[in-house]
């Protein structure tokens, strides 16, 4: 009897070869039972800097570390055998030179097994990104609205309006001379979006830009309704979990004080063997 060949994790450049294609896939994770939920139908999966925010409360991603995303990483890393994982740099890990850099995206691919890393700017970081994938790291881009530069875009606003759009398309070209394999683009006008998509020679994954991308990402706990502090525009929901948490909480809750919980079928008699 045949047997089948072992599934391939999809590489950097199975999605680069996705340019004008079947749309990617992509969501974050940051825990092994989530990524292995994500990975059956995802091609990319993000161990994203948003796990400060949604894990563990920050107000923002800027204090996420390398310690963080390294645990968070290895752990998405067991939970996938077909999507790609990308791993965020944190903020302070790149910014300083092209070797720092290239110091700690080796560092973020050997200890976690990631796939590539993801770092943001455009321009600026155009020899960065260079350095890093001339010394063997895949890097994916991300330009618009870029979280970790958030007190210097004056908040989390639309990016690339009016007469910004050209430092947006300019950051696009940039990144891709660099050689990154594919470029979030976040929170930018639909126009600008499908404008960059069909001149870049990259695959573009947006998040709050629009549909004609060659691909699109959220993030898994805003998607599920885990995380409802509050709902950008960008977010759809397609589950509402956390309500049905409160709800089992609160039904467990009840159960437990009105001592209906555990029942008969929930505990061992001295004559049933148990497991």
């Amino acid at each position: 009897m045949s047997q089948s060949a072992p599934q391939r994790s999809l590489t950097a450049s199975d999605i680069r070869a996705r340019k004008g294609s079947d749309p990617l896939v992509c969501l974050t994770a940051y825990t092994t039972p989530v990524a292995q939920l994500a990975d059956a139908d995802c091609d990319l999966v993000l161990v994203g800097d948003s796990v400060g925010m949604v894990l563990h409360g920050l107000p923002s991603t800027l204090g996420v570390t390398m310690e963080m995303m390294v645990l968070h990483g290895s752990a998405v890393a067991r939970g996938l055998s077909r999507a790609l994982m990308v791993i965020d740099m944190p903020f302070g890990s790149y910014e300083e030179s092209p070797a720092q850099a290239f110091r700690n995206a080796a560092r973020l691919m050997a200890e976690t097994g990631a796939g590539a890393v993801k770092l943001e700017g455009g321009a600026h970081m155009e020899d960065t990104i260079r350095f890093i994938v001339d010394r063997g790291i895949p890097v994916m881009a991300h330009i618009g609205l870029t979280p970790q530069a958030v007190n210097a875009l004056g908040g989390y606003r639309v990016q690339g309006r009016g007469a910004d759009a050209d430092r947006i398309l300019e950051d696009a070209r940039a990144v891709t001379r660099a050689g990154a394999f594919s470029v979030v683009l976040e929170k930018v006008p639909a126009a600008l979006a499908d404008q960059i998509t069909s001149e870049i020679a990259i695959p573009t994954v947006g998040i709050g830009a629009s549909a004609g991308c060659d691909g699109q990402i959220l993030v898994i706990d805003d998607m599920l309704g885990l995380f409802d502090a509050f709902k950008p525009k960008f977010v759809k929901r397609y589950g509402d979990l956390a309500s049905d948490a409160r709800t089992a909480i609160r039904t467990y809750a009840e159960e437990v004080r009105a001592r209906s919980f555990p029942a008969p079928e929930h505990v061992f008699s001295q004559e049933e063997p148990g497991t």
